[in-house]
């Protein structure tokens, strides 16, 4: 397994969005599963994941798939009390960092709890006023 993937799974399991930004490429692109646009750059991403890891209780990657830039990663959680499934659908640039993260989920009524409980904290964090204009 790539090295990059083996480190994402420890920050995962620690919970710490201080550490996500040193595996994030700095024009890394991140596409959420709850609507259609994509953060750009290492600041506001690592910000997102990091909401994101305290949103989803009880994750752990089921399977891993892939193999050198390209890899897919299953996981299961919950947001609130919902069950979810998904995947992460990540692309390594040539340095190993992580430069485009693709999240897709199921079932639909849990990504609309994700939404809500994202938007929720983003409204009150004030580094997304600043980060607003990287969504393209």
């Amino acid at each position: 397994m790539h090295p990059t993937i083996t480190r994402l799974q420890e920050i995962i399991a620690k919970g710490d969005e201080t550490l996500i930004a040193e595996i994030l490429a700095e024009d890394v692109r991140f596409q959420p599963p709850t609507y259609y646009k994509t953060w750009t750059g290492r600041a506001p991403v690592a910000a997102v994941l990091g909401h994101v890891s305290q949103v989803f209780t009880e994750f752990r990657y089921r399977r891993i798939l892939g193999d050198g830039k390209d890899w897919a990663l299953e996981f299961q959680c919950k947001v609130s009390d919902l069950d979810a499934v998904g995947v992460d659908l990540i692309t390594l640039n040539d340095e190993g960092l992580i430069q485009d993260f693709e999240v897709v989920m199921r079932p639909y009524k849990t990504i609309g709890a994700l939404r809500d409980a994202m938007n929720a904290r983003v409204m009150t964090d004030e580094r997304f006023l600043h980060f607003r204009e990287a969504l393209s």
